[in-house]
């Protein structure tokens, strides 16, 4: 399973020509243009460039609320949030007037030299407002991968601090996703990105995900499953020794890895060993954070508490690049009172991130949002899903909750039978998503949806409509009925 999606032809959708011209007023050049200098110029990430450039890429030239349009006219509903992240939507005016205004005030300085600036200052305080109790501390990048190798310092230089300079080791799990730097692919559990990484970061080991549908052997229950896999943290521990482990990171929900939910019984026993052994308990939080279960962050859906936190995505709805790390309050008192940490980025605390991350954060506070996906939008979505797709030929299990789901294609759902060919099933109904503009997203076998948060109940049901339209389509071509 990865996180990578091959790139297909893009088959046009007829269009009525009033919004065709439309779309092209809109635009400096025709779309035969763009895609000719896209195909000239531009590296897609995670992409198959020979065979993008000879179908063309798909080119999006306008977004309101959680609607795309592309470069012919057509309007697509965005299930996927861009990556994860556009959680207020398209086209807030508010982050719009929050970056200008920033800009004409302070477009940048940064927090090297004894300086700050109120943009920063505010965002943390408001962050230490909104995050559980511990987290009072921020440091600031420019991503997930960039928090994520941040992570590292900070916990190697923790255990610094503590003078238990033999804890090296950080575990963390296979198919999770930590970003595409050196040190967050490495950390990642993908192994084809490993394959382009011969220069990956030492002292990082991995164990078994929690996949139940996918890995389970034999009559145990996902409880069961979820537990002997949170226990091979202890396996892996005894193993390394205790002494030379430093640290713990999974992501509360896999989310490039397929919306894999573990069971109740996970995180509760991960904590449990990673207390019992003194190793820092990470969540990285660039996709769950802010709001996607239902709760401000996910590891508070899934109730455990941890010394570390990554951030990105839904801190400024995608709307400017920014990540961060929160620190517990025992980890940030001993980084602070022991000397120089020797670690940070020219845009750390963007002014005008900061700015934007604080109009966003307030966007999603002031309006309710995260209270919506929990109550009303949230299990509406869910349930949803499970009524349109239950007992359905190719699909073997539906995971999630509040604005995040992950479909399971199956050539035999009872018996959690996979295709043998995963990549290739998830590709064809990406596909059908796609022409029918829906933005799903595929990884191996397990189709994606993470809407942004303000969708209302009417375009769920858009969604779930098309969702399932291109998943009929991909099993009457598949022969499944």
């Amino acid at each position: 399973m990865s996180y990578r999606t091959e790139e297909v032809a893009y088959v046009q959708p007829a269009q009525p020509a009033a919004s065709a011209q439309a779309a092209q007023a809109t635009q400096q050049r025709s779309t035969a243009e763009y895609r000719a200098l896209d195909a000239a110029h531009h590296i897609h990430p995670f992409s198959d460039m020979g065979s993008l450039n000879r179908s063309g890429s798909r080119v999006i030239v306008k977004a309101q609320g959680v609607y795309l349009w592309d470069s012919e006219g057509n309007k697509v509903i965005d299930g996927m949030a861009g990556l994860w992240c556009v959680n207020v939507g398209y086209g807030r005016k508010e982050l719009a007037d929050a970056a200008y205004k920033q800009m004409q005030e302070l477009s940048y300085y940064n927090t090297f030299f004894k300086t700050t600036h109120p943009p920063v200052i505010e965002l943390s305080a408001l962050l230490a407002e909104l995050a559980p109790e511990p987290f009072n501390h921020f440091f600031y990048c420019n991503s997930g991968s960039e928090g994520n190798d941040t992570v590292l310092r900070i916990v190697h230089q923790y255990w610094a601090t503590q003078g238990k300079h033999s804890k090296k080791f950080v575990i963390s799990r296979k198919n999770g996703y930590h970003g595409s730097t050196i040190a967050g692919g490495t950390l990642g559990g993908m192994g084809y990105m490993h394959e382009q990484m011969p220069s990956k970061v030492e002292n990082i080991v991995h164990i078994d995900q929690p996949y139940f549908f996918g890995e389970a052997e034999g009559n145990l229950t996902p409880e069961e499953f979820a537990l002997a896999r949170a226990q091979q943290l202890e396996a892996k521990i005894l193993e390394i020794g205790a002494d030379n482990v430093a640290a713990f990171i999974g992501e509360p929900f896999q989310g490039a890895g397929g919306v894999i939910f573990p069971a109740s019984t996970y995180w509760p026993e991960i904590q449990r060993i990673c207390r019992k052994y003194d190793i820092l308990l990470v969540a990285d939080e660039v996709i769950g954070g802010f709001g996607r279960t239902g709760e401000w962050f996910a590891h508070q859906h899934f109730g455990f508490e941890p010394d570390l936190i990554t951030l990105a995505k839904g801190l400024t709805s995608g709307y400017v690049p920014m990540g961060a790390v929160g620190l517990h309050d025992r980890v940030a008192k001993a980084i602070i009172e022991n000397g120089d940490f020797n670690h940070g980025l020219t845009y750390s605390g963007h002014p005008v991130a900061a700015a934007v991350a604080v109009a966003n954060l307030k966007l999603l506070r002031d309006e309710k949002i995260v209270d919506r996906v929990k109550n009303d939008t949230g299990p509406y979505f869910q349930k949803q899903l499970r009524e349109t797709f239950a007992n359905h030929p190719i699909i073997g299990e539906i995971s999630g909750t509040g604005l995040v789901a992950g479909l399971q294609l199956a050539q035999d759902p009872k018996a959690r039978k996979r295709f043998a060919n995963g990549g290739d099933v998830g590709t064809i109904c990406r596909d059908f998503c796609f022409n029918g503009n829906l933005i799903m997203r595929a990884t191996g076998d397990r189709m994606l949806l993470s809407p942004p948060l303000v969708i209302n109940k009417l375009e769920i049901d858009e969604i779930v409509s098309k969702a399932k339209k291109a998943v009929d389509a991909t099993a009457q071509q598949l022969g499944i009925s």
